[in-house]
């Protein structure tokens, strides 16, 4: 697929309307929310819509024999709690 060019300008107040086609394209609507991603020489706009939420759906999913994100979170968090008390202990605080 082809990259076309879009041209929008900027207020002085600092806003910018987004070309129709591409708000059609994206299903950007009024209240919409936008990322905008700083890549050194090139600023990104990512609409955060129902399909953009969507394509993160089991992102985090453990694979057959891991721990889900969610378990090693929490053995993370028992074993900074493990350490603390032992600092404590250790060093009467």
């Amino acid at each position: 697929m082809a990259a076309t060019i879009e041209t929008a300008y900027v207020t002085s107040k600092g806003q910018v309307v987004v070309p129709a086609r591409l708000r059609r394209k994206f299903g950007i609507k009024a209240g919409t929310r936008l990322n905008f991603l700083d890549e050194d020489t090139r600023i990104v706009v990512q609409p955060v819509t129902r399909e953009f939420i969507r394509s993160f759906r089991g992102i985090l999913k453990a694979k057959s024999g891991e721990a889900s994100a969610l378990d090693q979170l929490y053995a993370d968090r028992a074993a900074e709690r493990k350490q603390e008390k032992e600092k404590h202990a250790r060093y009467g605080v």
